[in-house]
Order: C-alpha cells, then sequence, then structure tokens
C-alpha cells in the first residue's frame, strides 16, 4: 500500500482546493483532487468558450471562475496550486496564505505520493535531453519507466499505478522549483546561466530556485553536478547527499568524464571505460555533456551496455537540432528550443561549417554580448526577426568594433515565413540553415514548440 498516498487523500478530502491556471499540468490534476474528494475551484483568466470543453471537469464537481476579475473572488481556500507560470507572490495568493492556505502545485503533490525511485533534471540548458536520456538508458535496462514534468506529460493522475520498484524521470524547471520543499532522490543538474530574468526578479532568485532541486535530500540522495560550470560547482559545499560530478575539462573523483576523447567513469577509486565519443548518435559537445550527466545519474543502477545501446541509437528530442529536410542540397534544422544565446551558442557550434543562423524572437531581459564572437565565428549570413533581432544585430557589431573587418549578410524579416525564404535565398547547396533564436517564442508564438512546427511546415512547403 503507498502510505504517503493514502495519506494525501485523507488530508486533502473536503479540503477547498483552488487551482490556479488550467494548462496542461492543471487539467489532469483538478481531476485528481476532486477524485479524492477535494472541493475544487479552478480559476483562470481565460474564457469558457477558449477551453474545448469543461462539461467532463462540472460534472466531477470541479467549480471555475474565469475570465476578467478570475482571480476576485480567491478567498477562504484551504491550499492553493499554482500552475508553474504564476508567480507565488501576487497579491491574491499571499492574501490567502496569510490567513491560513497552504501552497502547492501538481508537480509538489506529485513528487510528495509517488512510490518510485524518482529522478529530477534543471539547468538552463540540456535538461530535455538529459532528461530523456536518463529515460532510455533505464528502459534499455529493463525498468518500467514513467517520463514527465516540464517535458509536458503531468504524472499525478496515473501515482495510483506507480510501484515502488518504477522509476520516475522529470523534467524540472526553475518555475516548478521555485516553491518546492521536496526534492527527488537523484537530482541532476546540467549548466546554469542567465535565464528566464523577464520572469524570476533576479539571477539570483533564479538560482536559489534551482537549488531546490538538492536541498531537501536526505543523506541516501545523490546529486549529479557540472563541475565545468562555475556555479553549479559552487553548490557542491551544500550537498547533503552523495554527490557525482561530470566534465568534459578533466577527471572526476566520482562521476563521469572525458579523457582522450574516450567516456569514463569513477568511483570509489574505481576507474571504467564506457565508451569513445564517436560513437555517441547525437552531434555536439554539449550532447556529450549531457551523455556524461546521464550516465553520472543512472550508474550503477544501469549497465554498460545498456549506456552505450542508448548512446548509439537516441537521435535526439524535437526542436532540438532536429533535422528537417535537405532541398537542392540546403539542409534546414529546428533548434527552436534555443532560447537563450547560450543554448544557440552549443547548437551552432555542433556544425562543421559556418551556417546561415535565423534568430530572434521575445526578449527575456538576457545579455547577448557573448553571442557577438560566437556569430563571427560560425555564422555565414543571419536572418533576425522579433523582439531581439536588434539586441543580436549589435552584439555581432560590438565584437566587430574590436578590429575585425570582415562582415557577414544580416537581413531583417517580417515573420517566420519571410525568415525562412529569405535564409534559403541567400544558402548554397552544402549550406545549412539553422533556426536557433537566441530568445522565446512569446512575441510570435505560445511556446517553442510552436514555433519549431511551424518552421517546419513553412521547409516542408519550400
Amino acid at each position: 500500500m503507498n502510505e504517503a498516498l493514502e495519506s494525501y487523500k485523507k488530508q486533502i478530502n473536503k479540503k477547498k482546493a483552488a487551482v490556479l491556471g488550467f494548462g496542461i499540468s492543471n487539467r489532469p490534476l483538478s481531476k485528481t483532487l476532486a477524485k479524492w474528494g477535494a472541493d475544487v475551484t479552478v480559476f483562470d483568466k481565460k474564457n469558457e468558450e477558449d477551453f474545448p470543453s469543461l462539461t467532463e471537469y462540472k460534472n466531477n464537481g470541479i467549480k471555475f471562475s474565469l475570465g476578467q476579475g478570475y482571480l476576485d473572488n480567491l478567498h477562504g481556500y484551504d491550499i492553493i496550486f499554482r500552475s508553474p507560470g504564476m508567480r507565488f507572490d501576487i497579491p491574491e495568493i499571499q492574501r490567502e496564505l496569510a490567513n491560513g492556505a497552504k501552497l502547492s502545485s501538481e508537480i509538489e503533490v506529485f513528487m510528495e505520493v509517488c512510490p518510485g525511485t524518482i529522478y529530477g533534471v534543471t539547468g538552463s540548458d540540456g535538461k530535455t535531453t538529459t532528461t530523456t536520456l536518463i529515460y532510455e538508458m533505464l528502459k534499455e535496462e529493463g525498468y518500467n519507466c514513467y517520463l514527465g514534468g516540464n517535458i509536458g506529460t503531468p504524472l499525478v493522475d496515473k501515482v495510483e499505478d506507480i510501484k515502488s520498484c518504477d522509476r520516475v524521470v522529470l523534467e524540472l524547471s526553475s518555475f516548478q522549483l521555485l516553491t518546492m520543499k521536496n526534492s527527488p532522490h537523484i537530482a541532476v543538474i546540467t549548466n546554469l546561466s542567465p535565464n528566464h530574468l523577464d520572469i524570476h526578479k533576479s539571477m539570483e532568485e533564479y538560482i536559489d530556485a534551482k537549488k531546490n532541486i538538492y536541498k531537501y535530500q536526505i543523506n541516501s540522495g545523490r546529486t549529479i553536478l557540472n563541475y565545468d560550470n562555475p556555479i553549479t560547482r559552487s553548490f557542491i559545499p551544500e550537498i547533503n547527499g552523495k554527490l557525482a560530478l561530470f566534465s568534459i575539462l578533466q577527471e572526476c573523483e566520482t562521476g563521469a568524464y572525458l579523457y582522450q576523447n574516450r567516456i569514463f567513469y569513477r568511483e570509489n577509486k574505481v576507474e571504467k571505460g564506457i565508451m569513445p565519443i564517436g560513437q555517441i548518435k547525437l552531434p555536439g559537445m554539449h550532447n556529450v555533456e549531457n551523455m556524461l550527466a546521464a550516465i553520472s545519474a543512472v550508474i550503477p543502477e544501469v549497465s554498460i551496455k545498456s549506456i552505450v545501446s542508448v548512446a548509439k541509437n537516441f537521435s535526439g528530442v524535437e526542436h532540438r537540432n532536429e533535422f528537417v529536410r535537405s532541398i537542392n542540397g540546403v539542409s534546414f534544422y529546428n533548434d527552436s528550443i534555443g532560447s537563450s544565446p547560450t543554448r544557440t551558442t552549443a547548437t551552432i557550434k555542433a556544425f562543421n561549417n559556418k551556417v546561415i543562423l535565423i534568430a530572434g524572437g521575445y526578449d527575456k531581459n538576457l545579455c547577448y554580448d557573448n553571442l557577438g564572437e560566437i556569430i563571427y565565428n560560425h555564422v555565414k549570413a543571419m536572418v533576425l526577426l522579433g523582439d531581439t533581432a536588434e539586441k543580436i544585430e549589435q552584439s555581432y557589431k560590438k565584437y566587430l568594433g574590436r578590429s575585425h573587418n570582415s562582415t557577414i549578410p544580416v537581413i531583417k524579416a517580417k515573420d517566420m515565413e519571410d525568415a525562412v525564404k529569405k535564409a534559403y535565398n541567400l544558402a548554397e547547396s552544402g549550406d545549412c540553415v539553422v533556426l536557433s533564436p537566441a530568445s522565446a517564442s512569446f512575441d510570435l508564438y505560445s511556446n517553442f514548440m510552436e514555433r519549431g512546427n511551424h518552421f517546419k511546415e513553412i521547409v516542408s512547403g519550400l
């Protein structure tokens, strides 16, 4: 019997529960809470006609407060479940907390009651690929696995099916971690760099949110950190449980590392050769880092044989430097997930030759100064669109101003269709056109997936 789950059901039964936001994670949450006996009201700024149908939810006794002034009725609730994108410190929530309400979320409920071993992955870049690699390695080894979290698959409505022998792999965003008071059994931080500063009040708040992935671990827990990243390396003294590192620059006392283009893993002074990096199907050194992080997470639960099998066969995740098609010798790649300068840097450095870059989008208040040198060394032409187009162009011009004479074409586009056509016109046979915006999608699209799918549709129609 899942004692944690049964205890939670008793706690939530007949409690007044406010579910703030009716997106991907909160829809199954609201149903599950109602099933467990809670008195559920959903609050969302959208109107009823903006949703496909609410009949099924209403039939389960769920009430709704929608549209303009949707939070006006947020009074007298026992527990508030916020969506990941909603700040916890807005006045309406703070008022309820002051009156005794508790704050939670779908992912927090799941982690509290899940009986299986939980792997949690966070970071500024590479977390989806690393999460998926861990999941695939565990599956290859024969474990019954669940994949969820920020990847887009809520698991709270599946928790009653999960057994203690199962493995659960969660991608955790800073927004999900912000108020979390429970850490996964195995915590992985791929790297950290400035990101989401349009939502987080400061870089310090962003880092503190990420720390929650290991902050509440007990001694039996395990944390995997990127030794090459100065921010994550600074976390080493804070780790409560076991610690493993990964590095492409130096050997690790415990963890996976790169030496002479081969991956090794060391623990208790015993070194194991894993594989040469030439066998990894995913391109780019950033994916070698993702592989090292995954290996450090799954050993000793996964054999070297299973690790190598996944490394040789795993071709990547959609919207992450994804090959779309080749037209007249011009290859198109979709890296719509590239929503920060660091991620775009890693992507374009993965190509052997200079690329034609499509970039720009919503401004998350990030610094683009370091992108100029990358553009100079790895880009042969650039098509820019969106709010950050000027920032990206200025970063390149600023680098050029340091006595560099060679220039590349920099062209502005009004939208994605215009950008793809202009990039294709600039291309010659053998060129690669890469969408890696170094920016969020919210100026033109609801998310990076919609942006990437639109890019692929346009390319398919050329």
